[in-house]
């Protein structure tokens, strides 16, 4: 894109009072944002209002200092050697899936490093995918099987277990897991795609709420290089854009969007995973919810989305048998494992609700002190989990 073209995509999205829906009406009626800024002014307020019209007419505030940093952003690489590109509603390379939904942006900023490898089948089905760029071409791919994985910041063990496990068996089927970069499930489901990966396609699509040149929250900075190694990273907000609150939810409509289905691993009530189930409803998409304990507040908003419909989940093979995708070649599906011989019995007096020392002590009869013992072995071994309060809590190995 040359530097003109990319001055113009900015100012339209720029401009104060323009929202996504008069900018496609505008670029319907003109074509690229130089027309419009081009065009005359009659012809302008038949589409847009007085103020628009006025916006429209001057340089938004900022741009061209934005516009020098997109540019060098474009043009530089990070320790990752990751690609970046900007592409727009007019790019070949935008997502489809997303261009059906109420309120598509009208660029997306990507960063990833994706080894696409087309051979001439590819070529005949998907026409001049070898003139777009590698990430858009490895996204457009990726959009046809993608999978979301959403739930609480606050997981339960059992939960960020879940998420990682089945992001990796995603991962290992081919599918591209999208989530939203943030704390407990979306970087536990992240980070089982990677562990996943195939090395052949994009593992894994993390939608942000800042511009890409920052990472939120900062502890993710890790994880994200990780992502732009082996996935995509994509934003619509232009470069510079600070966590503002109201980005998050409004970014999960991209999250449902790219994906065949939205899979909520634990929300509480109400919570931002919530919205993502039903703006992939109203797009038309599968919900899929894993049950979980009747006593944690985790579960309350995945019960409630069963209730309403939602698809009930036990394994990872459920949720692609639903989606009609092939499971060939992938890992027996999580939830997995079974109890090792030993303490075998308690594992089963635990069930897999939260339950105490007192109440263990009650339900097996065994000594506190050889349970106390018994209940490390098994924490070490990775079968319990020790909660706050004195509670323990029997893990389903994945």
């Amino acid at each position: 894109m040359e530097r003109a073209e990319l001055s113009a995509w900015l100012r339209l999205t720029l401009t104060r009072g323009v929202g996504t829906g008069t900018a496609r009406r505008l670029l319907a009626a003109f074509g690229l944002p130089q027309a419009v800024f081009e065009a005359p002014t009659a012809a302008l307020q038949q589409l847009a209002t007085p103020a628009q019209v006025a916006a429209l007419r001057g340089a938004p505030e900022g741009l061209p200092a934005l516009l020098e940093a997109t540019w060098a952003w474009l043009h530089g690489r990070d320790a990752t050697g990751a690609g970046r590109r900007f592409v727009t509603l007019g790019d070949a390379g935008y997502p489809q899936s997303l261009l059906a939904i109420e309120d598509p942006p009208l660029a997306l900023y990507l960063l990833g490093r994706v080894d696409f490898k087309q051979d001439t089948t590819e070529a005949q089905a998907e026409p001049g995918l070898y003139a777009i760029n590698f990430e858009a071409a490895a996204l457009a791919r990726a959009q046809a099987r993608g999978i979301a994985i959403v739930g609480t910041r606050n997981p339960t063990p059992q939960g960020a277990q879940n998420a990682r496990a089945f992001g990796r068996y995603f991962a290992e089927a081919g599918m591209s897991v999208v989530s939203g970069l943030a704390l407990g499930i979306d970087a536990a489901a992240h980070e089982g795609a990677l562990d996943g990966a195939r090395g052949d396609g994009c593992a894994t699509i993390a939608v942000l709420g800042t511009g890409l040149d920052r990472v939120y929250p900062a502890r993710h900075r890790a994880l994200a290089h990780r992502i732009a190694e082996q996935g995509l990273l994509l934003s619509e907000y232009p470069l510079g854009t600070p966590p503002l609150a109201a980005n998050f939810p409004r970014r999960n409509r991209l999250i449902a969007g790219l994906s065949l289905g939205t899979l909520v691993v634990e929300a509480a009530q109400p919570s931002g995973s919530l919205i993502t189930a039903r703006l992939a409803v109203e797009q038309g998409k599968e919900v899929f919810a894993i049950p979980g304990s009747i006593h944690a507040p985790q579960s309350r908003g995945c019960h409630a989305l069963i209730r309403q419909g939602a698809k009930l989940v036990e394994s990872a093979q459920d949720v692609l048998e639903e989606l009609r995708l092939p499971v060939a070649g992938a890992a027996p599906a999580p939830p997995a494992g079974e109890a090792p011989p030993l303490h075998a019995d308690l594992l089963e007096a635990l069930g897999y609700d939260p339950v105490g020392l007192d109440a263990l002590v009650a339900r097996t009869g065994i000594a506190a002190a050889t349970l106390q013992a018994q209940l490390l072995e098994l924490e070490l071994e990775g079968h319990v989990t020790r909660l706050p309060g004195g509670l323990f809590q029997r893990m389903a190995l994945g």
